[in-house]
């Protein structure tokens, strides 16, 4: 207990005596403490909590979502999302939590092929979870097509209610070697892309009068400059996009759109390990860089994506949900 004052250790020992034996503390209204007798805590039966009753299970067709009484706030159903950048990795895996949480969910990417898994997520969709996952290849630099492709969703649901904008490159290159060309493609499609995207989406949430929510996927290298990692125009890409979020947030919503951005730590995935194939001192040195002692997986942000697209944060927007295992709060 290293920095602590002995009158502070002596009350942390203190605290050992059973709490059946302590009064507790009553706070009123008149700012007097008032003690009365606590009771003690009931015995653990160490059963399981009992099943929810028969009229409280969900039916077969939204069994994923597992009661249809409990947390409906997080429920996705009957709803329409586009997420960018979905045809593998993250993007792909906000959209596979997507699904579980009901919603209709199209996926836009650039790339002709897609990965094996997102064919094993679309069938999953279909089969088990009473949804669907659809493809549509574009570049969110042609923006004329994107907003044919937005356009044409909206139209044939009649609606859009969310974007998960998670499209972007990365370029590790110092400062002094950056090329005007690749600082250019980077922002051109890490904030530009981004912009466009989120301003597509807007104008069918506008056009159809439901409101909705938009979803920017930042990096803690937006707030913060990462020690060993040489990206500059990566992280400024990301700061780019946190403050693109808090101002189209002030100016939509009034539209009852809502726009957030979440900021990942260091992520586990295919394309880092790969650098770590070329830098292996990283493997070791960046899980120490952050208050978990570990790097983190595309999953952990799963229930994040879900909560902010779904009503379970409608009182949120221009705010920058960062999950960094304590990265930046050294």
């Amino acid at each position: 207990m290293r920095g602590l004052p002995h009158s502070a250790l002596r009350i942390t020992r203190a605290s050992h005596v059973s709490r059946a034996t302590l009064p507790s503390l009553t706070y009123t209204a008149s700012r007097t403490f008032v003690t009365t007798t606590q009771r003690p805590a009931p015995a653990q039966s160490g059963r399981a909590p009992p099943n929810p009753p028969p009229s409280d299970i969900a039916d077969a067709a939204t069994a994923f979502l597992g009661t249809k009484k409990r947390l409906p706030e997080f429920s996705l159903t009957d709803k329409v999302v586009l997420v960018s950048g979905a045809a593998r990795g993250l993007g792909l895996t906000q959209a596979e939590a997507l699904l579980e949480a009901g919603a209709t969910v199209y996926a836009l990417d650039r790339l002709p092929e897609l990965s094996p898994d997102f064919h094993t997520i679309a069938s999953r969709a279909e089969k088990e979870l009473g949804t669907s996952l659809y493809y549509r290849q574009v570049d969110v630099r042609d923006v004329v097509n994107l907003n044919k492709i937005v356009t044409d969703i909206a139209e044939k649901h009649g609606r859009l209610d969310g974007l998960i904008a998670a499209a972007g490159i990365q370029q590790e290159t110092t400062a002094l070697e950056y090329t005007a060309e690749d600082a250019n493609r980077m922002f051109e499609i890490n904030i530009t892309g981004v912009f466009m995207t989120s301003q597509a989406a807007a104008k069918q949430m506008i056009r159809f009068g439901k409101g909705g929510s938009i979803v920017m996927i930042a990096s803690m290298s937006g707030t913060v400059a990462n020690r060993g990692l040489i990206c500059p125009a990566y992280n400024a890409s990301k700061a780019g996009v946190i403050q693109l979020a808090r101002n189209l947030a002030s100016e939509w919503g009034e539209y009852n759109i809502r726009v957030n951005t979440i900021s990942p730590g260091y992520i586990i995935t295919a394309m880092v390990e790969e650098l770590f194939k070329k830098f292996p001192e990283r493997r070791e040195a960046w899980p120490k860089q952050n208050m978990l002692g570990r790097l983190s997986g595309p999953r952990e942000y799963r229930g994040a994506g879900v909560f902010l697209i779904s009503d379970a944060s409608s009182f949120m927007t221009g705010s920058d949900l960062r999950m960094d295992g304590g990265h930046s709060a050294w």
